[in-house]
């Protein structure tokens, strides 16, 4: 069953009723998936179903077949104009499945990041939900320190990933980042891009680095929101005596930002439409 169209705020999901707004949240968030939605359009909205529907499977979600006629009912709701950052949840408890549906804050082409290393505070970092709240208090340290990221890493000090985006950075033509064992979420838009580099012949190479090691390198910062973001500045590193890092030029960043923009595809048309 699908409801109206939904233009903000926080909606719960039954089977026989569908999407109804819901008052304040309840219950810690079990998992989570999150994308941007302009003008109706979302790039890889397939692979954030299959990462969510894995989430809560791993966790003692609903049965599969509710799963699916939550994402159908959500994917209907979703508004068709403006820019969105909607957010399917499932909660513990009652396992209720949830969408917030959230205006879409402004969107960076360049990211300032916090470089004294933050040590992994998640409890489970291969999901993404459960330490939502973790996170953003990582990020408001950031900003305390003037920078609008922080990156996280483990216990050698090796990089895993920032508070809401993954890592990758270039060694000359090869294109890094953390090897998959390491603790870290795996993102939709870095699997995008690791895909169109293969199938262009970029090499792509799994590499254990420190923050300091991504001193004066083209590093970027990749989420589904914003896609790209290449790191213009660092606060607070370790490189050298003043504790200043450089940023190199973002040499690559615009053309591939220009792709992942063109991989938006329209959303499945709404039941009544």
């Amino acid at each position: 069953m699908t409801g109206p169209v939904i233009v903000d705020g926080l909606s719960a999901w039954t089977p026989a009723a569908g999407l109804r707004p819901a008052g304040e949240a309840g219950g810690r968030l079990l998992a989570a998936d999150s994308w941007l939605v302009r003008d109706g359009r979302v790039r890889g909205l397939e692979r954030h179903r299959e990462r969510f529907l894995r989430a809560c499977g791993e966790c003692g979600g609903p049965p599969l077949r509710r799963l699916l006629e939550f994402w159908q009912d959500m994917t209907a709701a979703l508004p068709r104009t403006g820019e969105w950052f909607p957010r399917v949840e499932l909660a513990a408890g009652s396992l209720e499945l949830r969408l917030l549906v959230r205006h879409a804050p402004p969107l960076g082409d360049g990211v300032r990041v916090w470089a004294s290393g933050q040590s992994d505070p998640r409890t489970v970092p291969r999901r993404k939900g459960p330490d939502l709240d973790t996170l953003a208090r990582v990020r408001d340290r950031a900003a305390g320190e003037g920078a609008q990221e922080a990156v996280l890493v483990a216990p050698t000090g090796t990089v895993l990933e920032a508070a809401t985006a993954s890592v990758l950075w270039w060694e000359d033509d090869t294109l890094c980042l953390p090897p998959p064992r390491l603790p870290v979420l795996p993102g939709v838009t870095v699997a995008l891009i690791q895909e169109r580099a293969r199938r262009e012949g970029v090499r792509v190479a799994h590499r254990e680095r420190t923050v300091a090691e991504l001193d004066d390198r083209e590093v970027w910062l990749v989420n589904a929101l914003h896609g790209i973001r290449p790191v213009t500045g660092w606060t607070g590193g370790p490189a050298d005596p003043t504790g200043r890092m450089r940023a190199a030029a973002a040499a690559r960043a615009p053309e591939w930002r220009k792709w992942l923009d063109e991989m938006m595809e329209p959303l499945p048309r709404n039941h009544d439409g």
